[in-house]
């Protein structure tokens, strides 16, 4: 009895012939291989197998916040964001954010993603990471050495911003957020 290679497994000529009387084409999505049964003649049937399944349209991710960071000073480094969903720990304390975001900066531009959120009230912080060591340089004094922003542009007076000034609502789907980043 002969026998057709579908799908890593086998399949008789007899199936075959079943699938493609029913229909003068047949499309099967198995795992991430597409069988395609075409018949040309009453007594003649072509099996194709092709990689990659059935293309699937690219959706874009839902309740996304997509933060343009602008200002910088040089293309040096990178840029490191981080959303919060609260007071507590904003802006400087990382380990309290909702979720973190790097990017690469070109022509003193820089793009933060945060894809996934809920609804709700969230402060965004931002700083140019000029030497790429994960963390905001500060002086003696505690003043950044480097760039550094929130959403709404808040600025502190004698500190960081405030949660209450940076903060805003996001009511789900998609929202554009820009930043300008300040050297002190």
């Amino acid at each position: 009895m002969e026998h057709w290679l579908v799908c890593g497994g086998y399949m008789t000529f007899t199936r075959i012939l079943l699938l493609a009387i029913a229909s003068a084409l047949v499309s099967l999505n198995v795992g991430d291989t597409l069988a395609i049964i075409t018949r040309q003649t009453p007594s003649e049937e072509t099996l194709t197998l092709r990689r990659g399944g059935l293309p699937q349209a690219q959706q874009p991710p839902e309740n996304l916040i997509h933060v343009e960071i602008g200002g910088l000073r040089s293309d040096k480094g990178q840029v490191l964001c981080a959303i919060y969903s609260s007071a507590d720990g904003f802006p400087k304390k990382g380990d309290k954010a909702v979720a973190h975001a790097k990017s690469s900066i070109s022509d003193g531009h820089a793009v933060c993603e945060f894809p996934r959120l809920n609804a709700g009230a969230y402060a965004i912080s931002v700083f140019h990471d000029e030497n790429s060591n994960g963390r905001l340089d500060t002086n003696l004094m505690g003043i950044p050495r480097e760039g550094v922003g929130a959403s709404n542009n808040a600025k502190g007076h004698f500190g960081p911003p405030k949660f209450d000034a940076a903060a805003f609502r996001f009511s789900g789907s998609r929202l554009e957020v820009k930043i300008t980043v300040n050297y002190l």
